[in-house]
Protein backbone atom coordinates (compact mmCIF):
# COMPACT_ATOMS: atom_id res chain seq x y z
CA UNK A 1 0.00 0.00 0.00
CA UNK A 2 7.35 -0.35 -1.60
CA UNK A 3 4.93 0.05 1.02
CA UNK A 4 6.62 1.01 1.39
CA UNK A 5 3.30 1.68 -0.23
CA UNK A 6 1.50 0.98 -3.35
CA UNK A 7 -2.00 0.17 -4.22
CA UNK A 8 -4.29 -1.53 -1.87
CA UNK A 9 -6.15 -2.15 -5.11
CA UNK A 10 -4.57 -1.67 -8.52
CA UNK A 11 -6.30 -0.44 -11.60
CA UNK A 12 -8.83 -3.00 -12.63
CA UNK A 13 -8.78 -5.10 -15.74
CA UNK A 14 -11.04 -3.83 -18.52
CA UNK A 15 -14.42 -5.51 -18.51
CA UNK A 16 -15.95 -6.26 -21.91
CA UNK A 17 -19.36 -4.78 -22.55
CA UNK A 18 -22.30 -7.09 -22.06
CA UNK A 19 -23.74 -8.54 -25.22
CA UNK A 20 -27.40 -9.44 -25.34
CA UNK A 21 -28.80 -11.95 -27.72
CA UNK A 22 -32.38 -11.56 -28.87
CA UNK A 23 -34.20 -14.66 -29.93
CA UNK A 24 -37.74 -15.20 -31.24
CA UNK A 25 -39.75 -18.32 -31.85
CA UNK A 26 -42.02 -16.62 -34.37
CA UNK A 27 -41.08 -16.44 -38.04
CA UNK A 28 -41.32 -12.96 -39.51
CA UNK A 29 -41.32 -11.72 -43.08
CA UNK A 30 -38.45 -9.51 -44.33
CA UNK A 31 -40.62 -6.38 -44.09
CA UNK A 32 -41.64 -7.16 -40.53
CA UNK A 33 -38.06 -7.98 -39.73
CA UNK A 34 -37.03 -4.58 -41.10
CA UNK A 35 -39.58 -2.72 -38.93
CA UNK A 36 -38.59 -4.78 -35.92
CA UNK A 37 -34.90 -4.01 -36.28
CA UNK A 38 -35.67 -0.33 -36.91
CA UNK A 39 -37.70 -0.12 -33.70
CA UNK A 40 -34.95 -1.96 -31.82
CA UNK A 41 -32.30 0.40 -33.15
CA UNK A 42 -34.35 3.43 -32.13
CA UNK A 43 -34.88 1.96 -28.71
CA UNK A 44 -31.16 1.32 -28.29
CA UNK A 45 -30.24 4.82 -29.37
CA UNK A 46 -32.69 6.52 -27.01
CA UNK A 47 -32.24 4.51 -23.83
CA UNK A 48 -29.55 2.38 -22.24
CA UNK A 49 -29.81 -1.35 -22.67
CA UNK A 50 -31.25 -3.03 -19.60
CA UNK A 51 -28.97 -5.50 -17.84
CA UNK A 52 -29.54 -9.13 -18.79
CA UNK A 53 -31.87 -10.93 -16.40
CA UNK A 54 -30.24 -13.30 -13.94
CA UNK A 55 -30.36 -16.96 -14.91
CA UNK A 56 -33.49 -18.75 -13.79
CA UNK A 57 -32.39 -21.21 -11.10
CA UNK A 58 -35.31 -23.52 -11.86
CA UNK A 59 -34.38 -23.60 -15.54
CA UNK A 60 -30.74 -24.29 -14.71
CA UNK A 61 -31.77 -27.06 -12.35
CA UNK A 62 -33.98 -28.64 -15.02
CA UNK A 63 -31.20 -28.52 -17.62
CA UNK A 64 -28.63 -30.09 -15.30
CA UNK A 65 -31.03 -32.89 -14.36
CA UNK A 66 -31.66 -33.63 -18.03
CA UNK A 67 -27.93 -33.70 -18.76
CA UNK A 68 -26.62 -35.77 -15.86
CA UNK A 69 -29.45 -36.49 -13.45
CA UNK A 70 -28.71 -36.34 -9.74
CA UNK A 71 -25.00 -37.10 -10.10
CA UNK A 72 -22.18 -34.59 -10.19
CA UNK A 73 -21.28 -32.91 -13.51
CA UNK A 74 -19.15 -35.14 -15.74
CA UNK A 75 -15.39 -35.13 -15.30
CA UNK A 76 -14.78 -33.49 -18.67
CA UNK A 77 -17.00 -30.51 -17.81
CA UNK A 78 -15.36 -30.06 -14.40
CA UNK A 79 -11.82 -30.26 -15.76
CA UNK A 80 -12.64 -27.87 -18.61
CA UNK A 81 -14.28 -25.34 -16.31
CA UNK A 82 -11.38 -25.60 -13.86
CA UNK A 83 -8.83 -25.07 -16.61
CA UNK A 84 -10.67 -22.00 -17.91
CA UNK A 85 -11.09 -20.52 -14.41
CA UNK A 86 -7.42 -21.14 -13.51
CA UNK A 87 -6.21 -19.40 -16.65
CA UNK A 88 -8.57 -16.47 -16.07
CA UNK A 89 -7.55 -16.26 -12.40
CA UNK A 90 -3.86 -16.18 -13.31
CA UNK A 91 -4.52 -13.41 -15.82
CA UNK A 92 -6.40 -11.31 -13.25
CA UNK A 93 -3.83 -11.95 -10.53
CA UNK A 94 -0.99 -10.89 -12.84
CA UNK A 95 -2.63 -7.45 -12.91
CA UNK A 96 -3.86 -7.35 -9.32
CA UNK A 97 -0.75 -8.80 -7.69
CA UNK A 98 2.40 -9.11 -9.83
CA UNK A 99 4.51 -12.11 -8.86
CA UNK A 100 7.89 -13.62 -9.66
CA UNK A 101 8.48 -16.96 -11.38
CA UNK A 102 7.91 -18.83 -8.11
CA UNK A 103 4.48 -17.29 -7.56
CA UNK A 104 5.70 -14.96 -4.80
CA UNK A 105 3.90 -11.60 -4.68
CA UNK A 106 6.09 -8.62 -5.54
CA UNK A 107 4.55 -5.34 -4.45
CA UNK A 108 5.27 -2.52 -6.93
CA UNK A 109 7.19 0.42 -5.52
CA UNK A 110 5.70 3.87 -5.09
CA UNK A 111 6.41 6.30 -7.91
CA UNK A 112 6.12 9.61 -6.05
CA UNK A 113 8.38 9.95 -3.03
CA UNK A 114 8.91 12.86 -0.63
CA UNK A 115 12.49 12.43 0.56
CA UNK A 116 13.29 16.09 -0.04
CA UNK A 117 9.96 17.69 0.69
CA UNK A 118 10.16 21.46 0.34
CA UNK A 119 7.23 23.81 -0.11
CA UNK A 120 6.55 27.51 -0.36
CA UNK A 121 2.99 27.05 0.89
CA UNK A 122 2.41 24.11 3.27
CA UNK A 123 -1.26 25.04 3.55
CA UNK A 124 -2.01 23.79 0.01
CA UNK A 125 -1.87 20.07 0.82
CA UNK A 126 -4.80 17.72 0.29
CA UNK A 127 -4.84 14.03 1.26
CA UNK A 128 -6.56 11.36 -0.80
CA UNK A 129 -7.30 8.10 1.04
CA UNK A 130 -9.58 5.06 1.01
CA UNK A 131 -10.87 3.42 4.16
CA UNK A 132 -10.21 -0.27 3.35
CA UNK A 133 -6.51 0.40 2.70
CA UNK A 134 -4.17 -0.15 5.68
CA UNK A 135 -1.51 2.06 4.12
CA UNK A 136 -3.93 4.98 3.79
CA UNK A 137 -5.17 4.28 7.33
CA UNK A 138 -1.68 5.06 8.66
CA UNK A 139 -1.83 8.58 7.29
CA UNK A 140 -5.34 9.14 8.64
CA UNK A 141 -4.26 8.16 12.17
CA UNK A 142 -1.10 10.30 12.27
CA UNK A 143 -3.05 13.24 10.79
CA UNK A 144 -5.58 12.89 13.63
CA UNK A 145 -3.03 12.45 16.43
CA UNK A 146 -1.02 15.46 15.31
CA UNK A 147 -4.15 17.60 15.00
CA UNK A 148 -3.79 18.28 11.27
CA UNK A 149 -7.46 17.84 10.38
CA UNK A 150 -7.93 21.51 9.50
CA UNK A 151 -4.50 21.98 7.94
CA UNK A 152 -4.70 18.97 5.60
CA UNK A 153 -8.23 18.36 4.25
CA UNK A 154 -9.07 14.91 2.90
CA UNK A 155 -11.09 13.24 0.19
CA UNK A 156 -12.13 9.63 0.79
CA UNK A 157 -12.49 7.37 -2.24
CA UNK A 158 -14.54 4.19 -2.47
CA UNK A 159 -13.57 1.04 -4.38
CA UNK A 160 -15.60 0.70 -7.56
CA UNK A 161 -16.97 -2.62 -8.75
CA UNK A 162 -14.08 -2.83 -11.23
CA UNK A 163 -11.49 -2.22 -8.51
CA UNK A 164 -10.75 1.41 -9.35
CA UNK A 165 -11.00 4.19 -6.77
CA UNK A 166 -14.00 6.46 -7.27
CA UNK A 167 -15.74 9.30 -5.45
CA UNK A 168 -19.42 9.27 -4.62
CA UNK A 169 -21.49 10.93 -1.96
CA UNK A 170 -22.89 8.03 0.05
CA UNK A 171 -24.79 10.37 2.36
CA UNK A 172 -23.81 8.12 5.28
CA UNK A 173 -23.17 9.81 8.59
CA UNK A 174 -21.84 7.72 11.45
CA UNK A 175 -21.06 10.03 14.33
CA UNK A 176 -17.39 11.03 14.36
CA UNK A 177 -16.29 8.14 12.14
CA UNK A 178 -14.96 8.95 8.70
CA UNK A 179 -16.99 7.97 5.64
CA UNK A 180 -16.38 7.95 1.87
CA UNK A 181 -17.52 10.98 -0.09
CA UNK A 182 -16.77 13.36 -2.93
CA UNK A 183 -13.49 14.70 -4.25
CA UNK A 184 -13.26 17.90 -2.21
CA UNK A 185 -10.17 19.26 -3.97
CA UNK A 186 -10.74 18.75 -7.70
CA UNK A 187 -14.33 17.54 -8.09
CA UNK A 188 -13.21 14.46 -10.02
CA UNK A 189 -15.25 11.27 -10.31
CA UNK A 190 -12.30 8.90 -9.97
CA UNK A 191 -8.83 9.00 -8.45
CA UNK A 192 -7.36 8.22 -11.88
CA UNK A 193 -8.76 11.55 -13.06
CA UNK A 194 -6.97 13.30 -10.19
CA UNK A 195 -3.66 11.62 -11.04
CA UNK A 196 -4.19 12.68 -14.65
CA UNK A 197 -4.44 16.36 -13.68
CA UNK A 198 -0.72 16.59 -12.93
CA UNK A 199 1.55 18.19 -15.53
CA UNK A 200 2.26 15.65 -18.22
CA UNK A 201 -0.62 13.40 -17.15
CA UNK A 202 -0.19 9.93 -15.70
CA UNK A 203 -0.75 6.38 -16.91
CA UNK A 204 0.65 4.23 -14.09
CA UNK A 205 -0.89 2.51 -11.08
CA UNK A 206 -3.34 4.68 -9.16
CA UNK A 207 -2.85 4.18 -5.44
CA UNK A 208 -3.80 5.55 -2.04
CA UNK A 209 -2.75 7.36 0.04
CA UNK A 210 -1.80 10.27 -2.19
CA UNK A 211 -0.79 13.72 -1.04
CA UNK A 212 -1.78 16.42 -3.52
CA UNK A 213 -0.60 20.01 -4.02
CA UNK A 214 -3.78 21.98 -4.68
CA UNK A 215 -2.02 25.12 -5.94
CA UNK A 216 0.46 23.45 -8.29
CA UNK A 217 -1.90 20.64 -9.36
CA UNK A 218 0.83 18.12 -8.64
CA UNK A 219 1.31 14.85 -6.77
CA UNK A 220 3.51 15.44 -3.75
CA UNK A 221 3.79 11.82 -2.60
CA UNK A 222 2.01 8.46 -2.76
CA UNK A 223 4.27 6.55 -0.35
CA UNK A 224 2.55 6.06 3.00
CA UNK A 225 5.63 6.07 5.21
CA UNK A 226 6.94 9.29 3.66
CA UNK A 227 3.56 10.91 4.32
CA UNK A 228 3.35 9.89 7.98
CA UNK A 229 6.91 11.11 8.56
CA UNK A 230 5.96 14.45 7.00
CA UNK A 231 2.81 14.68 9.13
CA UNK A 232 4.75 13.79 12.27
CA UNK A 233 7.52 16.39 12.04
CA UNK A 234 7.22 18.43 8.84
CA UNK A 235 4.04 20.39 9.52
CA UNK A 236 4.36 21.26 13.19
CA UNK A 237 3.67 24.93 12.49
CA UNK A 238 0.17 23.86 11.36
CA UNK A 239 -0.47 21.08 13.89
CA UNK A 240 -2.71 21.39 16.92
CA UNK A 241 -0.43 18.91 18.75
CA UNK A 242 3.08 19.92 17.66
CA UNK A 243 4.60 18.57 20.88
CA UNK A 244 3.63 15.00 20.00
CA UNK A 245 6.58 13.27 18.32
CA UNK A 246 5.91 9.73 17.10
CA UNK A 247 9.49 9.35 15.88
CA UNK A 248 11.78 11.08 18.39
CA UNK A 249 15.49 11.12 17.41
CA UNK A 250 16.63 8.73 20.20
CA UNK A 251 14.17 6.08 18.94
CA UNK A 252 14.61 6.40 15.18
CA UNK A 253 17.04 3.49 15.03
CA UNK A 254 14.70 1.18 16.94
CA UNK A 255 11.72 2.28 14.86
CA UNK A 256 13.61 1.44 11.67
CA UNK A 257 14.60 -1.96 13.07
CA UNK A 258 10.98 -2.79 13.87
CA UNK A 259 9.79 -1.63 10.47
CA UNK A 260 12.35 -3.86 8.78
CA UNK A 261 10.79 -6.85 10.57
CA UNK A 262 7.13 -5.84 10.48
CA UNK A 263 6.83 -4.56 6.92
CA UNK A 264 7.96 -7.67 4.98
CA UNK A 265 6.56 -10.28 7.36
CA UNK A 266 3.34 -8.69 8.67
CA UNK A 267 2.25 -5.56 6.75
CA UNK A 268 3.15 -7.02 3.38
CA UNK A 269 3.23 -10.57 4.75
CA UNK A 270 -0.56 -10.90 4.83
CA UNK A 271 -0.65 -9.84 1.16
CA UNK A 272 2.09 -12.33 0.33
CA UNK A 273 -0.21 -15.00 1.78
CA UNK A 274 -3.37 -13.82 0.08
CA UNK A 275 -1.80 -13.07 -3.29
CA UNK A 276 0.52 -16.09 -3.45
CA UNK A 277 0.20 -17.88 -6.77
CA UNK A 278 1.87 -21.13 -5.76
CA UNK A 279 1.74 -23.41 -2.74
CA UNK A 280 5.44 -22.88 -2.09
CA UNK A 281 5.07 -19.10 -2.08
CA UNK A 282 2.10 -19.30 0.30
CA UNK A 283 3.84 -21.72 2.68
CA UNK A 284 6.89 -19.47 2.96
CA UNK A 285 4.80 -16.34 3.51
CA UNK A 286 2.44 -17.81 6.09
CA UNK A 287 5.27 -19.32 8.14
CA UNK A 288 7.16 -16.01 8.20
CA UNK A 289 3.96 -14.17 9.15
CA UNK A 290 3.12 -16.34 12.13
CA UNK A 291 6.74 -16.65 13.28
CA UNK A 292 6.78 -12.85 13.48
CA UNK A 293 3.40 -12.68 15.24
CA UNK A 294 4.62 -15.23 17.79
CA UNK A 295 7.73 -13.13 18.39
CA UNK A 296 5.64 -9.97 18.81
CA UNK A 297 3.29 -11.75 21.22
CA UNK A 298 6.22 -12.68 23.45
CA UNK A 299 7.83 -9.24 23.24
CA UNK A 300 4.63 -7.33 24.03
CA UNK A 301 4.15 -9.38 27.16
CA UNK A 302 6.71 -7.13 28.85
CA UNK A 303 6.60 -3.93 26.79
CA UNK A 304 3.56 -1.71 26.32
CA UNK A 305 4.65 -0.51 22.87
CA UNK A 306 7.28 -1.64 20.39
CA UNK A 307 9.81 0.95 21.54
CA UNK A 308 8.96 0.83 25.23
CA UNK A 309 6.86 3.50 26.91
CA UNK A 310 6.06 5.64 23.85
CA UNK A 311 3.65 5.13 21.00
CA UNK A 312 5.64 5.51 17.76
CA UNK A 313 5.20 5.30 14.00
CA UNK A 314 6.20 1.64 14.22
CA UNK A 315 3.13 0.96 16.38
CA UNK A 316 0.85 2.83 13.96
CA UNK A 317 2.18 0.77 11.05
CA UNK A 318 1.59 -2.50 12.90
CA UNK A 319 -1.84 -1.46 14.20
CA UNK A 320 -3.45 -0.92 10.78
CA UNK A 321 -2.64 -4.51 9.82
CA UNK A 322 -3.69 -5.97 13.18
CA UNK A 323 -7.09 -4.22 13.15
CA UNK A 324 -7.86 -5.93 9.81
CA UNK A 325 -6.43 -9.32 10.72
CA UNK A 326 -9.43 -11.22 12.09
CA UNK A 327 -12.15 -9.68 9.88
CA UNK A 328 -10.18 -9.89 6.61
CA UNK A 329 -6.72 -11.43 6.48
CA UNK A 330 -7.46 -14.49 8.61
CA UNK A 331 -10.27 -15.52 6.26
CA UNK A 332 -9.85 -13.97 2.81
CA UNK A 333 -6.04 -14.02 2.72
CA UNK A 334 -5.74 -17.53 4.21
CA UNK A 335 -3.85 -16.39 7.33
CA UNK A 336 -5.68 -19.13 9.19
CA UNK A 337 -3.15 -20.61 11.61
CA UNK A 338 -4.43 -18.45 14.47
CA UNK A 339 -6.77 -15.51 14.95
CA UNK A 340 -5.41 -12.36 16.53
CA UNK A 341 -7.92 -12.93 19.34
CA UNK A 342 -5.84 -16.00 20.27
CA UNK A 343 -2.84 -13.75 21.00
CA UNK A 344 -3.65 -12.13 24.37
CA UNK A 345 -0.80 -9.61 24.31
CA UNK A 346 -1.22 -8.63 20.65
CA UNK A 347 -4.98 -8.26 20.98
CA UNK A 348 -4.59 -6.19 24.14
CA UNK A 349 -1.93 -4.08 22.41
CA UNK A 350 -4.31 -3.50 19.49
CA UNK A 351 -7.10 -2.46 21.89
CA UNK A 352 -4.67 -0.15 23.68
CA UNK A 353 -3.95 1.77 20.46
CA UNK A 354 -7.60 1.65 19.36
CA UNK A 355 -8.54 3.42 22.60
CA UNK A 356 -6.06 6.29 22.10
CA UNK A 357 -8.29 9.35 21.54
CA UNK A 358 -9.21 9.87 17.86
CA UNK A 359 -7.95 6.47 16.66
CA UNK A 360 -11.26 4.60 16.89
CA UNK A 361 -12.93 7.23 14.71
CA UNK A 362 -10.55 6.34 11.86
CA UNK A 363 -11.65 2.68 11.85
CA UNK A 364 -14.65 2.06 9.58
CA UNK A 365 -15.14 -1.71 9.69
CA UNK A 366 -18.07 -1.78 7.29
CA UNK A 367 -15.97 -0.03 4.63
CA UNK A 368 -13.04 -2.35 5.37
CA UNK A 369 -15.13 -5.51 4.98
CA UNK A 370 -16.86 -4.31 1.81
CA UNK A 371 -13.60 -3.08 0.32
CA UNK A 372 -12.02 -6.52 0.49
CA UNK A 373 -14.79 -9.11 0.19
CA UNK A 374 -16.96 -7.34 -2.40
CA UNK A 375 -14.18 -5.98 -4.60
CA UNK A 376 -11.32 -8.51 -4.67
CA UNK A 377 -13.07 -10.69 -7.24
CA UNK A 378 -10.15 -13.11 -7.86
CA UNK A 379 -10.11 -13.98 -4.15
CA UNK A 380 -13.88 -13.98 -3.58
CA UNK A 381 -15.76 -14.49 -6.88
CA UNK A 382 -19.17 -14.70 -5.20
CA UNK A 383 -18.75 -11.30 -3.56
CA UNK A 384 -20.40 -12.57 -0.36
CA UNK A 385 -19.30 -10.53 2.65
CA UNK A 386 -19.14 -12.56 5.89
CA UNK A 387 -20.36 -11.22 9.18
CA UNK A 388 -17.76 -9.34 11.19
CA UNK A 389 -16.22 -11.33 14.07
CA UNK A 390 -17.48 -10.29 17.48
CA UNK A 391 -13.91 -9.64 18.61
CA UNK A 392 -13.80 -6.69 16.19
CA UNK A 393 -16.90 -4.95 17.51
CA UNK A 394 -16.42 -1.53 19.12
CA UNK A 395 -17.70 -2.77 22.48
CA UNK A 396 -15.06 -5.52 22.57
CA UNK A 397 -12.23 -3.28 21.34
CA UNK A 398 -13.17 -0.74 24.03
CA UNK A 399 -12.78 -3.21 26.90
CA UNK A 400 -9.96 -2.51 29.40
CA UNK A 401 -6.60 -3.67 28.10
CA UNK A 402 -4.76 -3.37 31.42
CA UNK A 403 -1.49 -2.55 29.68
CA UNK A 404 -0.85 0.66 31.61
CA UNK A 405 1.15 -1.31 34.16
CA UNK A 406 3.77 -2.08 31.49
CA UNK A 407 4.80 1.58 31.23
CA UNK A 408 4.21 5.00 32.71
CA UNK A 409 3.36 6.68 29.40
CA UNK A 410 -0.42 6.33 29.54
CA UNK A 411 -1.17 9.70 31.14
CA UNK A 412 1.30 11.50 28.87
CA UNK A 413 -0.38 10.12 25.72
CA UNK A 414 -3.76 11.30 26.98
CA UNK A 415 -2.39 14.83 27.34
CA UNK A 416 -0.80 14.86 23.90
CA UNK A 417 -3.80 13.77 21.88
CA UNK A 418 -6.69 15.13 23.92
Amino acid sequence: MSLINTAFLPQALPIPANKTAIATNTAVCPKSRHHLSTRMALHRSNSPSPPPPPPNPNLLSTITKLLWGQSLPPHLLISTARSIWTSTWQLMMSQLAPSDSSGRYNRPTSKFRAHHFSRQNPTALHLYIALPCPWAHRTLIVRALKGLENAVPISIASPGIDGSWEFRDSGVQNGDRVNPGRDNANGCKTLREVYGLRAGGYSGRVTVPMLWDVERKEIVCNESYDIIQLFNSGLNELAANPELDLSPPPLKGRIDEWNQKIYPNVNNGVYRCGFAQSQEAYDAAVNELFDTLDMLENYLGSSRYLCGEMLTLADICLFTTLIRFDPVYNVLFKCTKKKLLEYPNLHGYMRDIYQVPKVAATCNFEAIMDGYYKILFPLNPGGICPIMPRGCEHEVLSRPHNRESLSSSGERMQVFVS
